[in-house]
């Protein structure tokens, strides 16, 4: 089966989320399963720059904005990954991150910029853009990449099947309707039962509208979103998908998260061979300035600073919890105020707390490494990928119920869940923690118990695979002559 595989960022080249690690390993994990997958990119510096003798497969000219487009093909660095990149120079190629700018806002061109995406995607998809190659399935990853799926549905009936998977609901990817025009789609395309969202055109609507198949990154928010609570306005969209919307959890690439073998932490460590944990923890804690304290509860978080991850919680439960005698190793970056409140954390209490306001890809997994437990409270979460690394490093993660977080981590036998989103039922959880890890031979029953776990991309790649037949055949359905 070819199926290529669309994302506006990728591990290790550009990576703000979880998304990139996704676009890093799934790809693989299908090849090995037989697959012929290829990706495609947005010209960013850092991918530009990461490509070994790319070959220019057409030169598309002027488009969406850009004086000149190319499609350029080579392999994923340290890969033999096919991958396409699309050299547009006036709209990826400048500073900043793949959608913001240095200030901080929006690129007041994102439309064009993800239209391109997907209209490249279509047309690789329809023979237009490399005739040796044609995939029969095109995989969209969040809403950058969701117009894949509307140009497929503006071409022609046939062709390629389309799956459209939703990473975060919340980012929608809006813009203004009088840009309308810049998108070169039928006015068909433009209506309710379109693009069109409470006045704005929503570049993940059409995702879940034009897609053979939804899919979301674990069951349980797949089932959250099609209610008014998580659907963030398209919950009626979602619901008149019905079973087309489904669930497939991520998996996490064994050989980036690997204690055993893992060259930034201070000493290897795995299951049945827990010492090394134990330097790792000393090692954290000297480096961060923290008290060598071995009775305390070591928690890390390693996350985006927004309300959205629950990091009022930890902020508004953490002196008591210090007084209780845990400790604190933070590392993100987000909301001015929540980064702010982190510093003033670490300031007041030196020795139990210690914050580094931006991202490290080593120090993360020194403080996975390094740590008891890795909180992550969010107020809802798709997949999560955190809390499986801290499974995959013996770091119990402590994390509410909800998302792909409830579908990870059973209380009491490989982690900590709670359910309220308030400060005293995540602080109560956390001396849950406190108190399990006062008993040596329970705790560490817990930690083997989730290292043991089989965390990789291969039963992933296997549904996916199903999900591909099962899009192929509803498209294959659809044009069939009656």
């Amino acid at each position: 089966m070819r199926v290529l595989h669309v994302a506006a960022e990728v591990y290790p080249l550009v990576k703000t989320g979880g998304l990139a690690d996704v676009a890093a390993a799934l790809p693989p994990a299908l090849a090995a399963q037989g697959a012929d997958v290829r990706l495609l990119l947005p010209g960013l510096p850092a991918i530009l720059e990461a490509l070994e003798s790319p070959r220019q497969v057409i030169d598309i000219g002027p488009c969406f904005g850009a004086l000149r487009v190319r499609l350029l093909q080579a392999l994923m660095p340290g890969t033999q990954l096919p991958v396409y990149v699309i050299d547009a120079p006036h709209l990826y190629r400048r500073g900043g991150g793949p959608y913001q700018g240095p200030d901080g806002r929006e690129w007041p061109d994102n439309l064009q910029r993800f239209a391109l995406l997907g209209w490249v995607a279509a047309h690789l998809a329809s023979g237009d853009a490399d005739p040796d190659w044609l995939p029969e399935v095109v995989h969209a990853h969040d809403w950058h990449a969701a117009m894949a799926c509307a140009y497929l549905a503006d071409l022609r009936p046939g062709g390629a099947a389309s799956v459209f998977t939703v990473h975060n609901l919340a980012f929608q990817g809006l813009f203004p309707q009088p840009d309308w025009p810049l998108l070169g789609l039928g006015s068909r395309f433009m209506s309710p039962a379109g693009l069109e969202f409470h006045g704005q055109l929503s570049f993940m609507k059409a995702g879940l509208v034009y897609a053979d198949r939804v899919t979301t990154v674990s069951p349980t928010y797949a089932a959250e979103i099609a209610g008014p609570e998580f659907g963030c306005g398209l919950d009626g969209v979602i619901r008149g998908r019905g079973g087309d919307v489904s669930g497939i959890l991520n998996g996490i690439d064994g050989a980036v998260w690997n204690p055993a073998a893992d060259p930034a932490i201070a000493a290897p460590y795995s299951a049945d061979r827990l010492a090394g944990k134990s330097a790792c923890r000393h090692a954290l804690q000297e480096a961060l300035g923290l008290v060598r304290d071995d009775t305390a509860l070591l928690v890390t978080v390693v996350s985006r600073l927004s309300a959205q991850k629950g990091l009022d919680l930890v902020l508004a439960a953490l002196p008591a919890l210090v007084q209780a005698g845990v400790q604190f190793a933070v590392q993100g970056t987000g909301e001015p105020a929540l980064e702010a409140a982190f510093r003033a954390a670490a300031l007041a209490h030196p020795g139990r707390v210690a914050v580094h306001i931006g991202y490290d890809e080593a120090r993360a997994h020194q403080l996975l490494a390094g740590a008891d437990v890795i909180a992550v409270p969010s107020r809802f979460e798709p997949c999560g990928l955190t809390q499986l690394y801290g499974l995959r490093y013996g770091t119990l993660p402590l994390v509410r119920r909800v998302g792909g977080l409830a579908d990870t981590v059973t209380d009491g036998l490989t982690g900590f869940s709670f359910d309220a989103a308030t400060p005293a039922a995540f602080e109560a959880c956390v001396r849950r923690a406190l108190r399990r890890r006062a008993e040596p031979a329970a705790w560490r029953d817990m930690v083997q118990r989730g290292m043991g776990q089989d965390l990789s991309w291969v039963g992933p790649a296997r549904d996916y695979l199903a999900l591909y037949a099962a899009a192929l055949a509803a498209r294959a359905a659809r044009v069939a002559p009656r």
